[in-house]
């Protein structure tokens, strides 16, 4: 388990910049995790748990098998991927990244809020990052929903990856569940012309995660909380919320209730 957690832990720290990095935001010693990540120690339960919540994951699900860790956190297998000039969907979306304007001035996080498409008459909040990568910008949305039956009580926690484009005065996100690989979900957002980024609005189709798999489509708000930010605490806040909770503001409701959807009334902030 030991060798799992110290491989597991390296791949995850592989999509940060430097270790250095991922030790300031968790505010843990850089010689102490570099025990964690030889094997040599393991992380108490509660730096443990601050490590999955940092990486976005369960606490045991870093004891995963590399593989399944690595298939979780959506990594990939450079002995699986073909070059570009093998694969018809890259050639496909060639004439998008060159068409495409420029979203660097909107990298960084997000809170996602929604009408839960699963569970009605309640508010999604997601953690939403976008990043610049060799000319390209990608995203990562972390969904989790807690769930009660009167027979059981049950998380459901989804991680979306996906590609964004800037065409025509509108952003286009088009995503994939890279844990069950069984949806894909496409948000259009209206960017802002303001010097400062605050709020985005938009819409977003998808299907729910019930088991009718019904399709569905919600207004959306993207609210920006930073180029760097406390992933722990933002990770925390990412769950179902009523719709009266008094950490979901008035203009985050009005966002989401006004208007139809079909004639795509929006204001832009």
């Amino acid at each position: 388990m030991a060798d799992f957690l110290a491989a597991n832990l390296k791949l995850a720290c592989s999509h940060y910049r430097s270790i250095s990095e991922v030790c300031r935001q968790l505010s843990i010693n850089r010689a102490q995790f570099n025990k964690y990540l030889s094997g040599q120690s393991q992380p108490t339960t509660y730096n443990l748990k601050r490590i999955g919540d940092f990486f976005g994951v369960e606490d045991y699900e870093l004891n995963l098998p590399p593989e399944q860790f690595a298939r979780l956190i959506g990594a990939r297998n450079p002995s699986m991927s073909s070059g570009p000039q093998d694969d018809p969907i890259s050639e496909l979306f060639k004439p998008l990244h060159a068409q495409a304007g420029n979203l660097s001035r909107y990298c960084g996080y997000y809170f996602e809020y929604s009408n839960c498409m699963s569970v009605p008459g309640s508010i999604l909040v997601s953690l939403v990052h976008l990043w610049e990568e060799r000319g390209s910008f990608l995203f990562e949305r972390q969904e989790r929903q807690e769930r009660s039956s009167a027979s059981q009580h049950a998380e459901v926690r989804c991680r979306y990856l996906g590609a964004a484009f800037q065409l025509q005065d509108r952003m286009f996100l088009i995503d994939y569940e890279s844990l069950t690989l069984n949806e894909m979900s496409q948000t259009v957002l209206i960017p802002s012309f303001k010097s400062r980024i605050t709020r985005l609005n938009g819409l977003k189709t998808g299907v729910s995660s019930g088991d009718r798999r019904n399709p569905a489509c919600t207004r959306v708000v993207w609210e920006f909380l930073g180029e760097e930010i406390n992933r722990i605490n933002a990770y925390r806040q990412v769950k179902l919320y009523r719709p009266d909770d008094p950490r979901i503001d008035d203009d985050i409701r009005d966002r989401l209730g006004a208007g139809a959807i079909s004639n795509g009334l929006f204001e832009i902030e």
